[in-house]
């Protein structure tokens, strides 16, 4: 017992295997670090500090001038409402199609199993492009909706065939047992399946929710209202283009033509992010293992 308890002596293979490792997730995290401390430094410094020589990582002088030009802006208010609209219906309608798309192709019973997940596969290497799916989007009255943010991007394969590999995953007798008792497949899995499976669609949805808060692409091409546009598109012009009002103050047009407004207006835009990702971050390495399981 005693031989069993003592540590296992360590080689010089697991010295240098543990060196490269820790190396590496220091450099990672150093290279992701810096440049957020240095948003948030300049979001929150003075023109003067910003402007002047060297790499600011944290704030020496406080000014919040950019985020009350940036707060004003009415602009951002609308693209934040425009977002939070997207990813509530990017949730449902993706958790929902994909949780439907994933529940049959996980059994072993289902006739041409094997057929229709190579040919859910297939969709992941090749697509029609943007130009046929642009006049698709146009063709069935999606254009300029929120709808043609949604519906095209509903089923990322990917991620149900990770949603297919968790429920593959889960005892097969609870579900009989359920059979037995009387329930139909849509309470099995509504009532057993989807409540024993909170990790890994708390990790797809949080998926979901990044993918449609940080997109701005589809917005660009599908939007032509500026009403209609997302929190990012009206990142993306201010960031890019500095030339978007910000506010209106004593009948004086201020524009974003300062770092300050633009970090400030990035931080905003972080914010619901940065609050959310660590209730569900727990369920990350939960999720994403179990469903990595089974192929």
């Amino acid at each position: 017992m005693a031989a069993q308890r003592k540590k296992k002596k360590r080689t010089l293979e697991d010295i240098f295997v543990d060196t490269i490792v820790y190396t590496t997730l220091i450099l990672l995290s150093v290279l992701t670090i810096i440049p957020f401390m240095q948003v948030v430094t300049v979001s929150m410094s003075p023109p003067e500090v910003v402007s002047s020589y060297g790499i600011h990582l944290i704030p020496l002088k406080f000014d919040w001038d950019g985020y009350r030009k940036i707060l004003a802006y009415q602009q951002i208010w609308t693209g934040y409402q425009n977002t939070i609209v997207r990813v509530i219906l990017g949730i449902v309608v993706s958790m929902t199609l994909m949780i439907l798309a994933a529940y049959p192709l996980s059994k072993k019973n289902l006739v041409h199993r094997k057929f229709w997940t190579i040919f859910m596969v297939f969709t992941m290497f090749f697509s029609g492009g943007l130009i046929p799916t642009y006049l698709i989007v146009k063709g069935v009255g999606l254009y300029n909706s929120v709808w043609a943010l949604v519906l095209p991007v509903a089923i990322n394969t990917f991620t149900m065939l990770i949603i297919r590999n968790y429920f593959m995953s889960l005892p097969e007798e609870i579900q009989e047992s359920a059979r037995i008792d009387g329930a139909n497949e849509f309470v099995i899995l509504t009532r057993i399946i989807l409540p024993i499976s909170i990790p890994i669609l708390a990790t797809v949805g949080l998926w979901t929710m990044v993918y449609h808060w940080n997109e701005w692409f589809n917005a660009m091409i599908y939007l032509k209202d500026s009403k209609k546009a997302v929190l990012q598109l009206v990142l993306r012009k201010i960031m890019f283009e500095g030339s978007e009002p910000q506010a209106v103050e004593a009948a004086n047009t201020i524009y974003a033509n300062t770092d300050t407004m633009k970090m400030a207006a990035l931080m905003v835009s972080l914010i619901p992010l940065l609050v959310v990702y660590p209730f569900l971050q727990k369920y990350f390495v939960k999720g994403v293992m179990i469903g990595s399981l089974k192929g």
